[in-house]
């Protein structure tokens, strides 16, 4: 893709809460994230956050917003991240006490992997398979 810098992932899922600020800490503090940025509006609410996991990011804000993606109504969303440790990974989520929809389990196509639904429905998947990678 032009003016794609090589290695930069061209895929962000976006996804809109009632209460982004307590789904950033969860995806922080249960689902191992890293806050890269949050700009609030004037109410409070939050415009837009980035966060990071390896070489990917999400971006999240608030639901009830004046732009076009907020007023689409967009959710509950699916999101699947790839992550190397992923019995480490399931503990802190289960620890932080995010409902878990499925255990790590190995699967017929090589990947370990495990499935949590966040407060609001959005359900996060997270395995050792890398779609487009060799294997």
């Amino acid at each position: 893709m032009a003016g794609v810098a090589e290695g930069v992932p061209t895929i962000y899922p976006t996804v809109l809460y009632d209460d982004a600020k307590a789904a950033i800490r969860t995806l922080t503090e249960g689902l191992g994230f890293t806050e890269e940025a949050v700009y609030e509006g004037e109410n409070g609410g939050v415009v837009h956050a980035e966060l990071s996991c390896g070489n990917g990011r999400v971006m999240l804000g608030s639901k009830g917003g004046d732009g076009a993606f907020a007023r689409a109504g967009a959710g509950p969303a699916g999101v699947y991240v790839v992550v190397d440790e992923v019995d480490e990974h399931f503990a802190r989520a289960r620890d932080f006490g995010v409902e878990i929809l499925m255990e790590p389990t190995d699967q017929d196509y090589g990947s370990r992997d495990y499935m949590a639904r966040d407060a609001e429905g959005n359900v996060w998947s997270f395995g050792t398979y890398a779609p487009g990678s060799a294997g």
